[in-house]
């Protein structure tokens, strides 16, 4: 199944294909390291015969079953926003039985959504836009440090810190071993001894803002992302989903191949396909004939008597 090995002193052979590991991910069947996992499992299998290396080249994934079900061909990839509420985990399902964000999604997504895959992770307490996606190749990409993908965040914390100090996290910083790279840190308002920071980072590690700011002697009392990438959450309602437009989605991965940055997009400006009515997941019905669907403003910040364009 795997593609031959070229004899010494012999030119490589052209690969007649791609990994099914790959493959597999591009269909939505999962993410690359979950698709290895399967494949250790022996849940992948090629015709009767079970795929035992996820370096096995296929030209496509005819004949190709997991957990006894045939693969469908790949869709074009789909992008949806979801403001994850607090207390959810970014899971499928949770050995001590808690409530993940596919409970919620099973009323905030169309009828017609494919199966999706978190585009990294939000904690269990923390909030705010998750983005999802049905291929795999583009989530790894997403996610992926080198991609330069910037996340935003807010916290709003209690303790004494200066912009001076936020202003050195620009630097990266180095905690218990794990370096951190360049944070933009930015004091939003202060009230006291509370205030509200908005971070900006590229790396995304487990529970990085929440580890740079603790060590900043800070006591995080929430924490919301507002922006990944172009993706804004604006006023996207707090459990809903909303669905990027197709042709801002492919431009999008068009920027993430050249290094070009792309336009802010939120669901409400950029709807998939025309909507009469608000639905249960909160996708807005599309501008009346004529008028240009702009975009909506985002949510108020502290302090401020009127919300602020995202």
């Amino acid at each position: 199944m795997t593609s031959p090995e070229p004899r010494s002193g012999a030119s490589p052979a052209p690969r007649s294909g791609e990994r099914i590991a790959k493959l597999l991910a591009r269909a939505g069947v999962a993410s690359r390291r979950e698709v290895e996992r399967m494949i250790a499992e022996g849940r992948v299998k090629l015709g009767d015969v079970p795929v035992t290396t996820p370096a096995t080249v296929l030209p496509n994934l005819k004949g190709v079953t997991v957990d006894g079900q045939p693969v469908k061909a790949p869709e074009a990839a789909r992008l949806f926003l979801f403001h994850k509420p607090a207390g959810l985990i970014t899971a499928e399902r949770d050995p001590r039985g808690r409530p993940t964000i596919y409970t919620a999604l099973r009323n905030a997504l169309p009828k017609d959504a494919p199966r999706l895959m978190p585009v990294g992770r939000l904690d269990l307490n923390t909030e705010g836009l998750l983005l999802l996606t049905n291929d795999g190749e583009f989530k790894r990409a997403l996610e992926l440090p080198a991609s330069g993908v910037p996340r935003t965040y807010r916290a709003r914390t209690f303790g004494d810190i200066t912009q001076e100090r936020l202003e050195d996290l620009i630097e990266g910083i180095t905690i218990e071993g794990v370096h951190y790279g360049k944070i933009d840190a930015n004091m939003e308002r202060r009230t006291g001894r509370n205030q509200w920071i908005e971070l900006t980072l590229t790396e995304g590690k487990n529970r990085e803002v929440r580890r740079v700011l603790e060590h900043l002697g800070l006591q995080v009392s929430r924490l919301l992302r507002v922006a990944y990438g172009p993706f804004v959450l604006g006023d996207l309602p707090r459990g809903a989903a909303g669905e990027v437009a197709q042709i801002e989605v492919e431009r999008f991965r068009k920027g993430l191949k050249t290094g070009s940055p792309a336009p802010r997009v939120n669901p409400h400006s950029a709807p998939a396909r025309p909507r009469s009515t608000w639905t249960k997941g909160g996708i807005p019905a599309p501008a009346a004939p004529g008028k240009p669907a702009g975009r909506k403003p985002g949510p108020a910040r502290p302090g401020q008597t009127r919300p602020r364009r995202p």
